[in-house]
């Protein structure tokens, strides 16, 4: 890559004055040739993957974070969804794999390991049946495993029998973490048309049309996108739009130099580099805010569905523009208890439960941590997973439900998650029940538009 001085000049600007990071350098592992009927070896052998494929990681991310000055936040190793390896295994031999892959996590001084997970979206084998039923147990035991299921795709349909299924996984894992505010649940997500090459948590798998080894780089600058903004208030909408693709193709260039760096002096091949808006906790660091700042007075009213889409569109425009290798989700995201923005307007009364599903519509993933009441049933969940698949499936884009329902905690507290998860105002659920729908199970059609061939 050839890169202008200019460039470098900005690139240091945006580190130091507006919280651009490297949010996450992800190393994908294929674990498929790691299956074994013996379940002890099993473990071994996903164990010396991991920590032979991995082992310079954190050492080397550290290294480029120093020589070029621009912050990588995490280090993190995504895997083949381990269901596809459990073969016969039993629900307790699960959860041994995943403290399996905790300790390695542990060992190699990574943040998290995501791939604790099945892709269901069509039909269940025996061994994604295992992986679900230990997930409430898998998540709660371990520190650094993240988890996700696919239930729909565009191409498929929605896969109701396991969206029923994951509303009680989710009401038990929140259960089982209740001391801690059900944070078991934070690392789990439930999926519409996943993505194979995501680098994020707690989503990321390393997909089966992935080689041995693959460096994925997610770059995230809210906070530089707001400063550019800012620096133009009077731009109209057209002008606002290319403010954003010219930042973002900035922040593009400089994630994927760093990522190639990475990659190279681990001796892995570079993947992709996600390009999505991950806010955090620190001031105007923040997608709401960016929201405000072209033009509404505060998230959630009228008109930020439309800022949404604008903006979501030039972050993708401007990745496209800057490197050929952009992929994974590439957007905006908007967890609520990761951006004080929303969770400002939450606290305010600008920003519900619906609107946060309705903006999933133009974002880049879907309802992501949001703490709901304790009380919201397994039924209600499911509901909310099902709304959340058809909303991917019939817009052909990734969605996602992400959600924490707080044990004993009711609509208005604050709950506190800590570190890059943050603190989220606890919302209410629809009072009326899901139940009769949920229960009729079975798999809701693909739409007319999978039809493409």
């Amino acid at each position: 890559m050839n890169i202008a001085f200019n460039e470098i000049t900005e690139t240091i600007r945006m580190v130091q004055m507006e919280n651009l990071d490297i949010r996450t350098v992800t190393i994908g592992i294929s674990l498929r040739d790691c299956a074994d009927s013996d379940i002890e070896k099993l473990k071994e052998n996903v164990y010396n993957k991991i920590t032979t494929y991995a082992k310079d990681l954190t050492t080397v991310a550290e290294q480029v974070e120093k020589e070029y000055g621009v912050p990588i936040i995490n280090k993190r190793i995504s895997i083949t969804p381990v269901s596809e390896i459990l073969g016969k295994a039993t629900v307790s031999e699960a959860v041994e794999v995943a403290k399996t892959l905790d300790q390695a996590a542990k060992d190699l001084g990574v943040d998290f390991i995501g791939g604790y997970s099945a892709l269901t979206h069509k039909g269940v084998t025996k061994g994604d049946q295992t992986l679900i039923d230990s997930l409430p147990e898998a998540l709660s035991v371990t520190e650094r495993v993240c988890g996700s299921v696919s239930v729909a795709t565009t191409r498929t349909g929605i896969n109701m029998d396991v969206v029923k299924q994951m509303g009680h996984v989710i009401s038990e894992a929140a259960e089982r973490t209740k001391d801690q505010n059900g944070i078991a649940c934070a690392k789990l997500v439930v999926f519409s048309n996943p993505v194979e090459d995501n680098p994020f948590m707690a989503g990321a798998f390393h997909g089966t049309g992935e080689g041995e080894a693959v460096l994925n780089v997610g770059v995230s600058g809210p906070g530089v996108v707001l400063s550019a903004l800012k620096r133009y208030p009077e731009a109209d909408l057209g002008e606002v739009s290319e403010v954003i693709k010219n930042t973002v193709f900035k922040i593009t260039r400089a994630g994927e130099l760093v990522g190639r760096q990475v990659a190279e002096r681990i001796g892995v091949p570079f993947g992709i580099l996600d390009l999505s808006l991950a806010p955090t906790n620190a001031l105007n660091d923040s997608v709401a805010r960016i929201l405000e700042e072209i033009g509404v007075e505060r998230v959630g009213t009228h008109g930020t569905i439309a800022a949404l889409a604008l903006m979501n569109d030039a972050v993708k425009k401007g990745g496209a523009m800057a490197s050929s290798y952009v992929g994974g989700l590439s957007g905006a995201f908007i967890p609520v208890s990761e951006d004080e923005g929303m969770i400002e307007g939450v606290m305010e009364g600008s920003l519900s439960l619906s609107k946060l599903e309705a903006m999933t519509c133009v974002c880049s993933v879907g309802l992501d941590m949001i703490a709901l009441t304790g009380d919201a049933s397994p039924a209600t969940l499911s509901g909310i997973i099902a709304d959340e698949a058809a909303i991917g499936m019939i817009n052909k884009k990734t969605t996602a439900v992400r959600v924490i329902p707080v044990p004993g905690k009711e609509e208005g507290e604050m709950v506190e998650f800590g570190g890059l998860l943050g603190r989220a105002p606890v919302m209410g659920v629809n009072p009326y029940s899901s139940e009769g729908f949920v229960n009729r199970g079975g798999r809701i059609p693909a739409p007319l538009q999978s039809l493409i061939n």
